[in-house]
């Protein structure tokens, strides 16, 4: 991110940075950054869908080291896309290498792919722990770097672009802020995290006090998001660029440091831009000239939001959603968190990327699946749009970037209003419409009755509701052993919020959790994953998704699952496990509020689809299967036959209610 090769040419030389010991302050962070970097430099999973609870743990070390030494932290997100898309080819760009670096994770080899919903579970952590966060209408670096100047406190990022601000109290770069080693004052108490502070302007002194109003212009003559002519490479090859010192960035260290010192012999940007154009064609000075300048305009503060106002006082008003005559709640809703940046894209831009996976590279998207509730969400995104297709005009499209084999492929999507709705629906009026109107919508575009989840707790209703429609739909089918798998890991992930709730926490829960510690140890997954398990697991994800995106965007009529302890890598474990035994599944015996909560819900997943939606492997694998199934009803009803007649129930268990509930 930012400008290329700066990073790395800044961090080569330590007297640009100043020693600080952090503590007792406010503190801006990167949001987007901190949870790239947290789960990347933790060692969890790239490979089978998510380390997500392993990832809560972290999140809570992080922020928890950061209250410690009295540090505010305020987290501030990018909302979406820029509406001038002056991106596009950047972010095509990237996407195309998390694509490849996907494929490569598939066949065991390195990469860097992000799992599907670490960004919801980090968001998650923050208001569990409520840490103060926003997020912006678009790219946040401008309101981040206003929010700090305005409380001269200092930010921290890995974007190289924050060099190009002039932040009054500078940044502190991640990979220096050694937040897991906090530091007590010798003779005191107080404790600090050590990091290291880059500012602008000290590090302007180092080339000849350079104006530091010339650093815009650097960035977008070294290429950053916005831009990256090749034009400017005659400037380059004809300009007599001073020698620096050598460095082991090679060429482009050796480069940013001539810059720099070639540009610190102009007063200001306006005659800096001028010289540089003298080297280019006359044809071509014009254009570059638009370019350059309209690059730079992304380092203006003039015209940014006051966060601290959304921060004192809930208000969030961005200029280009009012030029958008966006509602009210929908802008609200965005700075809360609660329409997603693939959402917000669709509203401003009517396009959207869908993020890569690590699936199996040979089949399509495991996107595909999510296809027809996408359309339906679409179409209620842009209910009220004046922008329709030029061609037809009757029409509202939303253009997808998804992966198709190993390419990103541009699709044309048509919306879908064909709703079987008696209210009138639209985004303006989405508040003033009736819950279970809302609800509705959400549950006929996952082909689910409310009926169906009756029999289940609140929480459960949407991963349920999900599951149902990702076992009717997957491609390849959903065997027994995958959907088990699923469910089993819905239950883990329940175990893990006991035992982190001291109140809730009892004897069998710590028994369940110390056999499966020894199942997870006993069993190592293969390097090189299981492609079936990784496409259908990866379409389940997919659902829950956009299952969490279109609640949402219903303003949540089913509650919200909380996907912070799930953990997908343990899926896969469970997976492979259960495909030579079904005993895997008394791991919860020891536990009757845990047995019975994973019976309910299989129970009413058994009985909301058809049974040919299994894939089998024989034809006596079929008949197992039906016969399976059949166990699992007669299992169920003689379990809740003596949930009537006996009362397991602990005042203090969670569970409590649900010992007591009668299951249709």
């Amino acid at each position: 991110m930012g400008i290329h090769g700066l990073m790395s040419y800044v961090g080569s030389k330590k007297f640009y940075f100043q020693d600080l010991q952090l503590k007792d302050t406010k503190l801006i962070i990167d949001g987007n950054n901190l949870y790239h970097k947290l789960y990347f430099e933790s060692d969890l999973d790239l490979i089978h869908g998510g380390d997500y609870n392993s990832f809560t743990e972290i999140v809570h070390k992080f922020f928890e080291s950061l209250f410690l030494c009295g540090i505010h932290a305020y987290v501030v997100f990018d909302g979406g896309c820029d509406i001038s898309e002056k991106k596009l080819e950047t972010q095509k760009q990237r996407v195309k290498e998390k694509i490849k670096m996907a494929d490569s994770l598939s066949k065991g080899e390195g990469g860097t792919v992000l799992p599907l919903l670490v960004r919801e579970v980090f968001i998650q952590v923050l208001e569990k722990i409520e840490v103060p966060f926003v997020q912006s209408f678009a790219e946040a670096d401008r309101e981040l770097v206003a929010l700090a100047n305005h409380w001269n406190c200092p930010v921290l990022t890995f974007d190289s672009d924050f060099c190009i601000f002039d932040l009054k109290a500078g940044f502190c770069p991640l990979s220096y802020f050694q937040w897991k080693n906090i530091v007590t004052s010798k003779g005191t108490s107080e404790c600090y995290i050590q990091a290291k502070c880059f500012l602008a302007r000290h590090f302007c002194k180092h080339f000849n006090n350079m104006n530091i109003s010339l650093l815009p212009l650097f960035a977008v003559l070294m290429g950053n998001d916005y831009i990256s002519l090749p034009t400017l490479e005659r400037f380059f090859s004809k300009v007599n660029l001073p020698v620096g010192i050598s460095s082991h960035g090679g060429r482009k260290h050796t480069r940013i440091h001539g810059l720099l010192h070639w540009l610190s012999a102009f007063d200001d940007a306006e005659k800096a831009l001028d010289n540089v154009l003298k080297y280019l064609r006359e044809q071509d000075r014009y254009t570059v000239r638009q370019l350059l300048c309209s690059a730079m305009e992304e380092y203006d503060l003039s015209s940014t939001v006051n966060l601290e106002q959304f921060f004192h006082m809930g208000i969030y008003v961005s200029p280009t959603a009012e030029m958008l005559k966006l509602p009210d709640w929908i802008q609200k809703s965005i700075a809360n968190g609660q329409i997603s940046p693939l959402l917000r894209d669709v509203l401003v831009l009517h396009q959207t990327f869908l993020h890569p996976q690590v699936e199996d590279i040979t089949k399509p998207s495991a996107h595909l699946l999510t296809h027809p509730i996408r359309k339906v969400m679409y179409g209620l995104l842009l209910s009220s749009t004046s922008k329709l297709c030029k061609n037809h005009p009757d029409k509202i499209l939303v253009v997808e970037f998804d992966r198709l084999e190993k390419s990103l492929k541009k699709c044309t999507t048509e919306t879908n209003t064909d709703w079987n709705i008696a209210e009138n629906l639209s985004l303006s009026s989405l508040p003033e419409v009736s819950i279970s109107t809302r609800l509705q919508l959400l549950l006929d575009s996952l082909e689910v009755k409310m009926a169906s989840l009756d029999s289940v707790p609140v929480a459960y209703h949407l991963p349920v509701a999900v599951t149902c429609y990702w076992v009717k739909h997957a491609n390849p089918k959903v065997k027994l052993h995958h959907l088990k798998a699923i469910l089993m890991g819905l239950i883990c992930g329940e175990l893990y919020d006991i035992l982190l709730t001291p109140s809730k926490c009892s004897e069998d829960a710590k028994i369940v959790y110390e056999q499966l510690q020894k199942l997870i140890k006993a069993y190592k997954l293969p390097r090189t994953p299981n492609r079936e398990d990784l496409q259908v697991f990866c379409q389940w994800q997919c659902c829950l998704q956009i299952g969490l995106y279109f609640n949402q965007l219903l303003l949540s009529p089913l509650l919200q699952p909380n996907v912070r302890h799930y953990n997908i890598t343990l899926v896969h474990i469970l997976c492979g496990k259960l495909k030579n035994t079904s005993s895997v599944e008394d791991v919860f015996s020891p536990s009757p509020p845990l047995k019975k909560l994973y019976q309910v819900i299989v129970d009413a997943i058994m009985l909301s689809i058809p049974q040919n939606c299994f894939q089998n492997r024989t034809k006596s694998r079929k008949c197992k299967t039906k016969k399976e199934m059949a166990e699992i009803t007669k299992q169920s009803q003689e379990e809740h036959a003596v949930m009537e007649n006996v009362c397991m129930c602990n005042v203090s268990n969670r569970f409590a209610g649900l010992m007591l509930d009668n299951v249709a």
